[in-house]
C-alpha cells in the first residue's frame, strides 16, 4: 500500500485539504497527487469525501484548509470559471445539460462562437461535429437533447468537457448510465486523451472499470486517506479492504426459500415505448426477478408502464390475482405496488426537505389527522424506525436529504415506500452510483423483504448483481422479452448472448 505521493511529474496536488458541512465533517487533511497523463481512480464508500474533493479540485467549493497546487505553484480555485480558465473539467454524476436546447448548444453553452454580435449557428454545428465523432456519438448536433436516452446524454457531457481542451478531467461516475458499448467508447476516449498528455481523475464504484483503467487508485474512508494502490497492487479484494476496513468475504448472502403464488401477472402488455411487442410474464411472491437488458431495450419503460406513470397500449394486469386498471400511480399504490426510481434526486426524494418528511412523504394522506393534518409524532416515529432498520447515516430524522450520500438517499427512498408496506417492489438501477458497503446493505433487505414474502422486480446493468441476487432473470431485447434463465443456465454469457438478441 502506498501513501499519497507528490513528486515533480505531479500536474496537480492537493495538500490537507479539510471541508466542514453543518453536523458533517466532509474532508479532514485530505492529500492527493494526480500526474500528467495519468488515470488516477478516487474510490470509497458514499460518504468517504469524493464528491467534496472533487468539487473543491472543479472550483465548486472552497476547503476550509489546505491548499492546492498546479505545476507545483499555489492556486486559488475560487469558482468554476477559475478551474475552467487553467483547464480543470468536471463531469458531474448528475446530468448538468439544458434539455430544450440541440446537442451543439449544450457543447458549447456560454462559449458559443458570434458573428456579428450574433450566435453563429453554422460554425456551432460545424465545431460539434468532430467531438461527437471522437466520443463515437452518432447522433446529429441539431438532435434535441430531451430527445436522447440518459446513456447518451452522458456523452453529450463529456463532449462538453472535451470541448474546452480541459488537460485535467475529472469524471464522477461517468459510466453510470453508459451501455457496454458506450462505456467501450469512452474508454477508448480516456487512452486517447492520455497519450495527449491529459490527466483523468475517474471517480466509480464499479471496480470491475477501475480494475481495468486506472494506473493508480487512491482511497478515501470517512473522509480521510485510506491508502494507495499502485498499478500491480489494484484487485478487487485490496480495492475492497481499502474501502470498507474489512475483507467483504460473501458480499451476495442468499438465504434459501420457497417461492409463493403470483403477486404479479402480466399478460401481452404493451409498453407506449414498443407498442409491437407483447409481454409476458409474472412475479411470485418472495421471489427477486431480475430484469437484465442493455441501455434501450425497454426495461424503465416496462417499470413505468406497471406503475401506472405511463399508460399501456394493451395488455392484462393482476396483482395477487384480482385484475387492475393502471391509470396513475396512485392505482398502482393503491394494487400494493412500489417504484424505486433510476433517478433518485430527480423522481424519488425532494433533497430540499428532511429525512423523516421524506420518509413519511408515501404514507402522508394514510396517517394523517382527521384526513387532512399531518400526524408529526407518527412522521417522527416511524422516521426513527425507518432510520435504524435502513442504517440511515446520520440518524438524524431533521437532516436535509441534500446533504446525505447517495446510498444514505437511496436508503430514504426504500424507507418512504416501506411505510406502506407493498406486496410488490419495482427497483429500476437501486444501487447505481453507491458505494459497495451500501450496495451490501441494500442487497440485504431485498433479501429480508423476499423472505417476507415481498415479490420483487429489479432492473440493473450490473452483470455480478443480476447473476448474485435473481432467483430469475428476464432479459429484454429491443422491447421484447427474449428469453429466461434460471438456475445452472444463469452466467454472464447467457445473458449477454440474450441481451444482443441471440439464441437462447
Amino acid at each position: 500500500m502506498l501513501l499519497p505521493s507528490p513528486s515533480a511529474q505531479s500536474l496537480l496536488e492537493a495538500r490537507n485539504l479539510s471541508k466542514h458541512f453543518p453536523g458533517v465533517r466532509a474532508l479532514h487533511n485530505v492529500g492527493l497527487a494526480l500526474h500528467r497523463g495519468e488515470v488516477l481512480a478516487v474510490i470509497g464508500e458514499n460518504g468517504a469525501g469524493k464528491s467534496t474533493l472533487m468539487k473543491i479540485l472543479a472550483g465548486v467549493a472552497t476547503p476550509d484548509s489546505g491548499e492546492i497546487l498546479l505545476e507545483g505553484q499555489p492556486i486559488q480555485l475560487g469558482s468554476v470559471r477559475a478551474a475552467l480558465e487553467l483547464g480543470i473539467a468536471l463531469i458531474h454524476q448528475e446530468l448538468n445539460l439544458s434539455d430544450n436546447l440541440d446537442v451543439a448548444a449544450n457543447i458549447f453553452l456560454g462559449r458559443e462562437p458570434r458573428r456579428f454580435g450574433l450566435i453563429d449557428h453554422r460554425r456551432l454545428q460545424v465545431e460539434a461535429r468532430p467531438l461527437l465523432d471522437q466520443i463515437g456519438l452518432d447522433c446529429s448536433p441539431r438532435t434535441i437533447v430531451s430527445q436522447l436516452s440518459i446513456g447518451r446524454q452522458q456523452m453529450v457531457e463529456i463532449a462538453k468537457a472535451l470541448s474546452i481542451q480541459a488537460r485535467i478531467l475529472i469524471m464522477d461516475e461517468p459510466t453510470s448510465s453508459l451501455s457496454q458499448r458506450e462505456t467501450g467508447q469512452l474508454f477508448k476516449v480516456i487512452k486517447d486523451l492520455q497519450t495527449r498528455g491529459v490527466s483523468v481523475v475517474y471517480i466509480s464504484h464499479r471496480l470491475g472499470e477501475v480494475r481495468e483503467i486506472a494506473d493508480r487508485v487512491a482511497v478515501l474512508r470517512d473522509g480521510e486517506n485510506a491508502g494507495e494502490l499502485a498499478r500491480a497492487e489494484i484487485t478487487h479484494d485490496n480495492m475492497v479492504r481499502l474501502m470498507v476496513g474489512r475483507d467483504l468475504s460473501q458480499f451476495y448472502v442468499r438465504a434459501p426459500r420457497e417461492a409463493r403464488g403470483p403477486v404479479l401477472a402480466v399478460e401481452g402488455l404493451c409498453t407506449a415505448a414498443h407498442p409491437r411487442h407483447r409481454l409476458t410474464f409474472s412475479v411470485r411472491a418472495g421471489e427477486i426477478l431480475g430484469l437484465a437488458g442493455l441501455v434501450g431495450a425497454g426495461r424503465t419503460e416496462l417499470l413505468r408502464t406497471l406503475f401506472g406513470i405511463d399508460r399501456p397500449v394493451r395488455g392484462l394486469i393482476r396483482v395477487a390475482g384480482a385484475m387492475v386498471d393502471l391509470r396513475h400511480p396512485k392505482d398502482a399504490i393503491r394494487a400494493g405496488m412500489a417504484l424505486v426510481p433510476e433517478d433518485r434526486k430527480e423522481q424519488g426524494i425532494i433533497l430540499e426537505m428532511a429525512v423523516g418528511e421524506n420518509v413519511s412523504l408515501a404514507g402522508l394522506k394514510r396517517e394523517a389527522r382527521a384526513g387532512w393534518f399531518v400526524n408529526r409524532p407518527g412522521e417522527k416515529r416511524f422516521a426513527d424506525e425507518m432510520i435504524g432498520k435502513l442504517n440511515i447515516k446520520p440518524p438524524n430524522p431533521r437532516q436535509f436529504a441534500q446533504f446525505l450520500s447517495g446510498g444514505n438517499q437511496q436508503k430514504v427512498v426504500l424507507g418512504k415506500w416501506l411505510a406502506l408496506r407493498p406486496r410488490l417492489l419495482l427497483l429500476d438501477e437501486p444501487t447505481r452510483g453507491i458505494d459497495i458497503g451500501a450496495k451490501q446493505e441494500i442487497y440485504r433487505l431485498m433479501e429480508d423483504l423476499a423472505a417476507d414474502g415481498v415479490g420483487i422486480l429489479f432492473v440493473s446493468s450490473e452483470m455480478a448483481e443480476i447473476l448474485g441476487m435473481s432467483d430469475r432473470v428476464l432479459v429484454m431485447h429491443e422491447g421484447r422479452i427474449h428469453g429466461e434463465l434460471r438456475g445452472a443456465e444463469l452466467s454472464e454469457e447467457a445473458v449477454m448472448r440474450l441481451a444482443t438478441g441471440g439464441a437462447h
